[in-house]
């Protein structure tokens, strides 16, 4: 099959000839239909989280399952499946807990799932390899979607949506009537400001540099929109939660300052929710004596805290019923010929999600 390898970082990616093993025991195979770009392929094709090469990326994919490998239940050949990183063994502390996107099961990404014609090894990146005409993953990692739902819709859900909106709807568990700030307006601070709405926020205040994102992001459910570089920006989220500070403030962009920013904008009792993820290595500075002092919540957020097969099936639902904006997330449409440039393109500042359609 073809897939997109990456073989320095920082170059153009090469489409290639691989050779992609059949499933093995608890693995599915599934034919990509489409497969959209986020922004942590970049950071990867860039090198800010290195990994050996070659390897292929791409972890935001939709498609059809070819072939079952021994043992998986729930699944069918021909069946449209939302393929995800998500990768669970099931029997680990964190799966039995409730958290498999905390798995800690060890998977190497370099065990032949993935080879040159000449024997070389191939990494899966983020244990998907989606930038390809198929993948071998883990049955844990697919959720079976409905016929209804195109396939570069649900390529959507299986990162960018389920990280944003599972930010607010898991991770920080957003209650209703609630005050949130989301730092950042771009594909997942977009979804984190659906999370707030389908979790009952009364008051979602987006913080953008671009006018353009603050625009969308009250199309996306924002009650209020305000510049980052405005002059008292702390001042004028203090005067839309009646002085107090927001409930929740989701950094959905990995960028220190805006880490650095976001207590200041939180309620005494407040959480900071941190989705951006920045480079390796970037750190920011927290003043404990502040933090202790205003009893605030420091939380993390991986994938949203997303189970697969609970998650996605609800997502979609919510498309259904017009409560989740999907279709208004993607940019652009590409041809798998065209993936360097619809990763320039991805690279822009208006950018959602470019999609990329695998033609047959």
């Amino acid at each position: 099959m073809k897939a997109a390898v990456c073989r320095a970082y920082g170059a153009p990616l090469t489409l290639e000839e691989v050779v992609l093993r059949p499933p093995g025991p608890g693995e599915v195979q599934v034919t990509v239909s489409a497969v959209a770009i986020c922004h942590s392929d970049l950071g990867f094709l860039d090198g800010n989280w290195q990994a050996p090469l070659p390897a292929v990326y791409g972890h935001e994919a939709c498609g059809r399952v070819a072939a079952l490998g021994d043992g998986v239940l729930g699944f069918d050949v021909g069946d449209q499946v939302v393929v995800t990183l998500i990768r669970s063994c099931g029997q680990c502390r964190a799966c039995l807990r409730g958290k498999p996107f905390l798995c800690a099961t060890v998977y190497d990404r370099g065990n032949g799932v993935l080879s040159l014609p000449d024997g070389t090894i191939v990494q899966q990146g983020l244990s998907t390899a989606a930038f390809a005409e198929a993948v071998t993953v883990h049955a844990s990692q697919i959720a079976k979607v409905p016929e209804d739902l195109p396939a570069e819709l649900g390529a959507l859900l299986a990162c960018g949506v389920v990280t944003g909106t599972g930010a607010a709807i898991n991770t920080a568990q957003v209650t209703p009537g609630s005050s949130c700030v989301v730092i950042g307006a771009g594909g997942v601070g977009l979804n984190a400001i659906q999370g707030a709405r389908l979790a009952g926020a009364s008051t979602i205040i987006a913080v953008d540099l671009a006018e353009e994102k603050l625009v969308a992001a009250r199309a996306f459910g924002a009650t209020e929109a305000l510049r980052a570089d405005m002059k008292g920006l702390r001042g004028a989220v203090m005067d839309l939660t009646e002085g107090q500070g927001a409930d929740f403030v989701f950094v959905t962009v990995g960028v220190i300052s805006a880490y650095q920013g976001a207590p200041a904008l939180a309620a005494k009792g407040g959480m900071v929710v941190m989705v951006g993820m920045t480079p390796s290595g970037a750190q920011m500075a927290v003043e404990p004596v502040v933090v202790a002092a205003t009893s605030q919540t420091l939380k993390g957020s991986f994938m949203g805290g997303t189970v697969v097969q609970r998650d996605i099936p609800y997502l979609v639902e919510m498309w259904r019923q017009g409560r989740l904006k999907l279709e208004e997330l993607i940019t652009e449409r590409y041809r798998f010929e065209d993936i360097n440039q619809a990763l320039a393109d991805a690279r822009g500042a208006a950018v959602r999600r470019n999609v990329i359609i695998m033609d047959r």
